[in-house]
C-alpha cells in the first residue's frame, strides 16, 4: 500500500493562509455589517395611478404610503404622451389642427405669428395658464425640448388666448414617447410630501456635456431630498464618452447609483457604462431589486413580502424597487391591500436588523495587498500537496513548484491590480478545499481501516466526527475564496467569481483520481509510474459492460443533468413545488437556509459510505457514496463564491446544513441498518422452506 505523507510545511504554510484569511474575513464582516440601511422605493407614477384607481386625493395617498413604510419616490423623465395624460398639456399633430379649422371648428386665428397658419408638418403643443408654475414648466418642457432635438426645430409661438403654446418640426408619433428631462414639478411634489427622490434620468443621442450638465442642474435645486440615480434605458448617462463627466458630477453632489439587478440575479440589466461610473464615482453605489414586472401577478402578498427581507439579508440589496399591487387580497380594497404590502415589507425588512431610510453604501474596501499574498501563498501550497497526494515527487520540486506559481500569482496583487490572478486562486481554493477534506478521509481509512461488525453507535461516532472535520476543512476554503475575492467590487457584484460550474464538477473528478491511486477497483497492482497508468487505463476500457453498468450510468447522466442544471444563475432544471415549500420552511426557521446538496445529498451520504466500509460493501457503492459527499464539500465551498452574500451568512450556512444534514445523515444510517437486519430476519424465515 502507497504511503502518502502530509508534507507539513505545506500544511504549516495553508494555516497561515487560513488566518489572513480570517482576518481579511473579519474586516469584510465589518464592512458588511456597517451598511443596514435599506431604502423601500415606488414610481412616482404609480402613486399617482394608485390615488386615481381609488378616488383618494394625491397627497392623501402619499401620506398613507409613507406611514405605511415608502421612503422615496422614483422620478421618471417627462414624456408628451404622459404629459398629456395627466392633463398638463395638450399635443396635436399639425395635419389634425388645419382639419379643424378648415372644417370650420376653429373659426379665428390661434396665434399671432404668421398671421396664424398652421403648418400640417409639425406637432403643436398647448398648456392653460392656470397657475403661476405653469409658465416655469411650460418652459422646462421647451428647454428640454430644444436639448433633445435642436433648438432650430422648436418655435415658441404666441396663442390669441390665455394659453401657452409651442410648435416642434418633428413626427408625431416617435415624439409622444420621447423621453425629454426630469419634471421639476414631480420632484417638488414629492419632496413636500416628505419623500425622498430618486432621479432616473436616460442618455441622450451624441451626448454633449451640457446636456449631462443640464441634468444635474435640474437637480441641483432638490439636492438635499435626492437619494441617488437609477438610470433609464440600456446606456448610463454620459455614455461612451462622458461617463468621467457623469460619476465625477455624481460624486460631487454626493449622490448615490443606483444599479438593479439583472433578472436572473447575476449582476445588473444591461447598462452600458453602469459599472463604469461606479468605479469612477469611488463606488458609491448600492444594488436595486424589483420582482419582475410579468412574475409579480402570479405571486402573493406574503410571498412577495418574504422575497424583500430575503433578498436584502442574502444578496445585499439596499434598495427595494416595489411595484404596486393590482388585485386585491379578500375582503381588502386595492388601497389597504398595498398599504398591507409596504408595511409587511417595512416590518420583514426591521425583522432582519435593517432599518429604513435613505439606501445604505459599503465603504471603499480592499484587503491589503500583502494579506491577499498570503492568501495565494496558502491555495498554491493546497494545490502542490494535493498533487503529492495523487503522485508523491520530490520535496525538492515541491518547493520550486510552490515558489514559482505563488510569485506568478503574487505580483500582480502587490503590484495593486491582479484581479485575474485572484480570480484564478479563488476558482483553485473552490476546487482544492473540498477535494482535500476528502482526501484526508479517504487516507484517514486506509491508515485505520474500520473493523467488520462494529456497532451501529460506533459507526456513527465516526461518521459523525469525519464528517465535521471534513466541513471544517471545506469551510476553510470558502473563507480563503471569500476573502481572496473580499473587496468592494465583488460585494457589489461589479466583478465576480469565475468557474461556478467547475467548482461543481472538477472536486468531483479530482477525487476520483484520489480513489483509483488509493483503492485501485480494477485491480492490476500499484499506480506508481506511467506505464502503470497506461496499463490501468487499458483495464478500464477493457472493462466488461453489462445491462446494469448501462443503467447505472444512465441513472449518473440524469442526476448529473440535474446536478448541473440546477446550479448558476442560468435558467435550467425547473425546481419542483415540494421542494420550494421546504426551501420557504428553513429559510424561516433558520438563520441561513442550508443547500439541498449538502443536507440532502452529500452529508447523508458521507455517513453511509462510513457505514459501507464497516460493512464491507462493494467497492464500486463505496465510491459512488464518497463522490456524492464530495458533492456536499463542494457546495459549501461553492456558497461562498456568491460575494453579495455577507461571509458570515455563508459561514453559518454551512453549519446549519452540517447539522441538518448530520440528522438526515443518521436516520439514512439506521434506515439502511435496519433494512439489512430485515432482509437478514426474512433470509432465515424462508431458510427452512427452501
Amino acid at each position: 500500500m502507497t504511503h502518502f505523507r502530509y508534507n507539513r510545511f505545506l500544511v504549516a504554510l495553508i494555516f497561515a493562509g487560513l488566518l489572513a484569511a480570517l482576518a481579511i474575513g473579519w474586516q469584510r464582516h465589518t464592512v458588511e455589517v456597517g451598511n443596514s440601511r435599506v431604502e423601500t422605493v415606488m414610481d412616482y407614477e404609480e402613486v399617482v395611478e394608485l390615488a386615481q384607481m381609488e378616488g383618494v386625493p394625491v397627497p392623501e395617498m402619499m401620506r398613507m404610503l409613507k406611514e405605511a413604510g415608502l421612503t422615496s419616490l422614483a422620478v421618471y423623465e417627462m414624456t408628451l404622451e404622459k404629459l398629456q395624460k395627466s392633463g398638463k398639456l395638450t399635443v396635436v399633430p399639425g395635419a389634425e389642427l388645419l382639419a379643424h379649422y378648415r372644417s370650420g371648428e376653429i373659426d379665428k386665428p390661434l396665434f399671432q405669428e404668421s398671421g396664424g397658419r398652421i403648418d400640417p408638418a409639425q406637432v403643436y403643443i398647448f398648456a392653460d395658464r392656470q397657475n403661476p408654475g405653469d409658465q416655469s414648466f411650460f418652459e422646462e418642457l421647451t428647454a428640454d425640448l430644444s436639448r433633445r432635438l435642436g433648438a432650430g426645430r422648436v418655435h415658441s409661438l404666441t396663442p390669441l388666448d390665455n394659453r401657452l403654446a409651442v410648435a416642434v418640426d418633428t413626427s408625431f408619433d416617435k415624439t409622444l414617447k420621447w423621453n425629454l428631462g426630469l419634471p421639476s414639478h414631480q420632484m417638488q411634489d414629492a419632496a413636500d410630501n416628505g419623500f425622498a427622490i430618486v432621479a432616473r434620468p436616460s442618455n441622450y443621442t451624441k451626448v454633449k456635456p451640457d446636456d449631462v450638465s443640464a441634468v444635474f442642474a435640474r437637480l441641483s435645486p432638490f439636492a438635499a431630498h435626492i437619494s441617488g440615480l437609477m438610470f433609464v434605458g440600456e446606456e448610463a448617462l454620459g455614455f461612451p464618452d462622458l461617463l468621467p463627466l457623469t460619476a465625477r458630477l455624481i460624486a460631487e453632489s454626493g449622490y448615490t447609483l443606483y444599479m438593479i439587478e439583472h433578472p436572473v440575479q447575476l449582476q445588473f440589466i444591461k447598462q452600458e457604462g453602469l459599472t463604469a461610473i461606479a468605479a469612477a464615482a469611488g463606488y458609491r453605489a448600492a444594488r436595486v431589486y424589483v420582482i419582475p414586472k410579468d412574475e409579480q401577478p402570479r405571486i402573493a402578498v406574503n410571498t412577495a413580502i418574504n422575497r424583500w427581507a430575503l433578498s436584502d439579508r442574502e444578496r445585499n440589496i439596499r434598495v427595494n424597487l416595489l411595484r404596486k399591487f393590482e388585485r386585491t387580497d379578500p375582503g381588502q380594497s386595492l388601497t389597504e391591500t398595498n398599504l398591507r404590502y409596504i408595511s409587511g415589507v417595512k416590518k420583514a425588512v426591521e425583522a432582519k436588523g435593517f432599518t429604513l431610510g435613505r439606501a445604505g453604501v459599503f465603504q471603499p474596501y480592499f484587503p491589503a495587498p500583502w494579506l491577499l499574498a498570503v492568501v495565494i501563498l496558502g491555495v498554491t501550497a493546497a494545490g502542490v500537496l494535493f498533487l503529492t497526494l495523487v503522485w508523491p515527487f520530490p520535496v525538492r520540486w515541491q518547493y520550486i513548484l510552490l515558489i514559482v506559481i505563488a510569485l506568478a500569482l503574487a505580483i500582480p496583487v502587490l503590484a495593486g491590480g491582479g484581479t485575474l490572478a485572484r480570480q484564478a486562486t479563488a476558482l483553485a481554493a473552490a476546487v482544492l478545499f473540498p477535494t482535500l477534506a476528502m482526501t484526508w478521509q479517504l487516507d484517514r481509512w486506509r491508515s485505520s481501516p474500520p473493523r467488520e461488525g462494529s456497532a451501529l453507535a460506533r459507526i456513527l461516532v465516526d461518521g459523525l466526527g469525519g464528517l465535521t472535520v471534513a466541513t471544517l476543512m471545506s469551510l476553510a476554503g470558502g473563507l480563503y475564496l471569500g476573502a481572496v475575492l473580499g473587496d468592494i467590487r465583488f460585494l457589489l457584484e461589479i466583478e465576480i467569481f469565475r468557474g461556478v460550474k467547475l467548482t461543481l464538477i472538477l472536486p468531483l473528478l479530482l477525487i476520483t483520481v484520489i480513489y483509483i491511486v488509493r483503492y485501485n477497483p480494477w485491480g492490476g497492482g500499484r499506480i506508481d509510474s506511467p506505464q502503470a497508468v497506461v496499463a490501468q487505463l487499458k483495464r478500464v476500457l477493457d472493462y466488461p459492460v453489462y445491462v446494469k453498468t448501462l443503467l447505472l450510468f444512465a441513472a449518473g447522466a440524469g442526476a448529473a443533468w440535474v446536478f448541473i442544471g440546477r446550479s448558476g444563475h442560468t435558467a435550467g432544471v425547473p425546481v419542483p413545488a415540494f421542494e420550494i415549500k421546504l426551501r420557504t420552511f428553513l429559510e424561516q426557521t433558520m438563520y441561513a437556509r442550508p443547500r439541498e446538496k449538502e443536507f440532502l445529498i452529500g452529508h447523508p451520504a458521507f455517513l453511509v459510505a462510513v457505514l459501507a466500509l464497516y460493512r464491507q460493501w462493494p467497492r464500486l457503492a463505496h465510491y459512488v457514496l464518497i463522490v456524492a459527499a464530495t458533492v456536499g464539500q463542494g457546495s459549501m465551498v461553492e456558497t461562498f463564491a456568491h460575494l453579495r452574500t455577507p461571509v458570515f451568512m455563508s459561514l453559518v450556512r454551512g453549519l446549519d446544513g452540517l447539522l441538518v444534514g448530520a440528522l438526515i445523515g443518521i436516520l439514512a444510517v439506521v434506515a439502511v441498518q435496519l433494512l439489512h437486519y430485515l432482509s437478514f430476519l426474512l433470509g432465515r424465515r424462508l431458510a427452512p422452506h427452501e
